[in-house]
C-alpha cells in the first residue's frame, strides 16, 4: 500500500486502531459532501453540455449524455425512437415507438411492421447509449460568431487587467510609502466605496460615458472599473511589509521615485500583483451588466453578453449555453492554475502589519 493510500485510510489512533472512530466517519461525510458540493455542479455542466436538447428535458436528469437509439422503419419517414417493451407474458421485446395517446404508446417491431401494439408507457425502457453531441460546441463558432465575442471578451479581461494593477498600484504605493496629511483618511474613503452597489453609480458613470463618446466601445467597458478599492486595499496592506530601509537605501543611490516603483516596489509585490491578477479576471470576464449596457451593436458584444443570443423569447438553446459556458470556463481556470501558487503568499501577506 502506497503512502497516499495510508495517509487516506488511516484512522484514529494510527492504523493498528481498532474499528472505525466517529469522528472518522464525520471526517469522511464532510470531505466527500464538500467535494461532491463543489465539484458536482462543473462536472455536471461539463457532461450536460454533450447533451442534446431532448436529454436536456429528461426526467429524472441524468449525469451522462444519453441519447435514445433510432431505428429506419418500413413505411415510416422518420427514424422511430426504440425501447425495451414489456409485454402480457412477462418477456422483453424491442419496439419502435410510433405516437404515444396519453399512457399509451403505440409501438412497432421494427422487423415486422405491419402491427401495432399498444404498451403502456410504464412498461418500457429507451434503448439508450452514452454519446457526445459535438455539435454544441462547434455550431456556436460556424453560425454564431463566437471566436469574435470571445476576443472581444479576451481583449476587455487582458487590458482591464494591466491597467488595474498598474493604478492599483501605483495607489497602493502612495499610501503606503509616502507620508501626507490625510493619508489614513484617503484610505478610509477608499475602502468606504466598498459599500456603494454598482446600481447606485451606474446612472451617472453611464452619463460620463457617454459625454466621453466611449458608448458603444470596448474602452467603456474597460476604463470605468480599473480603479478598484479591494486592489488598493490588498496591494497596500502587502507593500507595508516592504522595509521603509531599502527604499531610503535606492533614494540614497539616486533612484527616481518611479524607478524606486518599477524596479524594487513592484517586483517584491509580484505574489500580491497575482492575487490581484486573478480577482480582475474573474471580474472581467464574468462581467454581464455593464457590458450590456454600453454595449449595443453585436459586432463588440463580449462572451457573456454574447451567450444572451441563444436565450430567446420562446426558446431557450441550453444546449449551446451550457457548451459555451465550459468554454468560457476554461480561461479562468488556466489563470488560477498558472497563479494559485501565489494566492496563499499573497493574502498571507496582507496582515503582517
Amino acid at each position: 500500500m502506497g503512502a497516499a493510500a495510508r495517509f487516506i485510510l488511516r484512522r484514529k489512533g494510527g492504523p493498528g486502531g481498532r474499528g472505525w472512530h466517529w469522528t472518522d466517519i464525520v471526517t469522511w461525510v464532510w470531505l466527500i459532501g464538500g467535494l461532491v458540493i463543489m465539484f458536482g455542479p462543473a462536472v455536471w455542466l461539463t457532461f450536460s453540455s454533450f447533451k442534446t436538447p431532448a436529454a436536456l428535458n429528461e426526467f429524472p436528469p441524468s449525469i451522462l449524455p444519453y441519447v435514445t437509439s433510432q431505428a429506419t422503419v418500413e413505411g415510416y419517414d422518420k427514424p422511430l425512437q426504440l425501447y425495451d417493451a414489456r409485454m402480457p407474458d412477462g418477456s422483453t421485446r424491442v419496439l419502435a415507438e410510433v405516437r404515444r395517446i396519453g399512457i399509451m404508446a403505440q409501438m412497432v417491431d421494427p422487423k415486422a411492421p405491419g402491427e401495432i401494439i399498444r404498451v403502456n408507457i410504464n412498461d418500457r425502457t429507451p434503448v439508450r447509449s452514452v454519446s457526445f453531441a459535438t455539435e454544441n460546441y462547434t455550431e456556436p463558432f460556424v453560425h454564431f460568431d463566437f471566436l469574435r465575442y470571445l476576443w472581444n471578451s479576451v481583449f476587455v479581461t487582458v487590458v482591464a487587467t494591466l491597467i488595474t494593477l498598474i493604478v492599483n498600484s501605483m495607489a497602493a504605493f502612495a499610501l503606503s510609502k509616502y507620508e501626507f496629511r490625510g493619508r489614513n483618511l484617503a484610505m478610509l474613503i477608499i475602502l468606504a466605496t466598498l459599500m456603494v452597489p454598482l446600481s447606485v453609480i451606474m446612472v451617472p458613470l453611464y452619463s460620463i460615458i457617454s459625454t466621453l463618446g466611449m458608448f458603444n466601445s470596448l474602452w467603456g467597458v474597460i476604463l470605468p472599473t480599473v480603479a478598484t478599492p479591494t486592489g488598493v486595499f490588498i496591494l497596500r496592506q502587502y507593500m507595508l511589509t516592504i522595509p521603509d530601509e531599502l527604499i531610503d537605501a535606492a533614494r540614497m543611490d539616486k533612484a527616481s521615485e518611479w524607478q524606486i516603483y518599477w524596479r524594487i516596489v513592484l517586483p517584491l509585490t509580484a505574489p500580491a500583483l497575482a492575487v490581484l491578477a486573478i480577482f480582475s479576471v474573474v471580474w472581467r470576464w464574468n462581467d454581464f451588466l455593464w457590458p450590456l449596457i454600453v454595449l449595443s451593436r453585436r459586432e463588440l458584444y463580449t462572451l457573456q453578453v454574447g451567450l444572451s443570443i441563444y436565450s430567446g423569447e420562446l426558446n431557450v438553446q441550453w444546449h449551446f449555453i451550457l457548451a459555451m459556458t465550459v468554454v468560457t470556463m476554461i480561461p479562468v481556470v488556466l489563470v488560477f492554475i498558472f497563479l494559485q501558487r501565489f494566492i496563499t503568499t499573497g493574502i498571507a501577506g496582507t496582515g503582517l502589519k
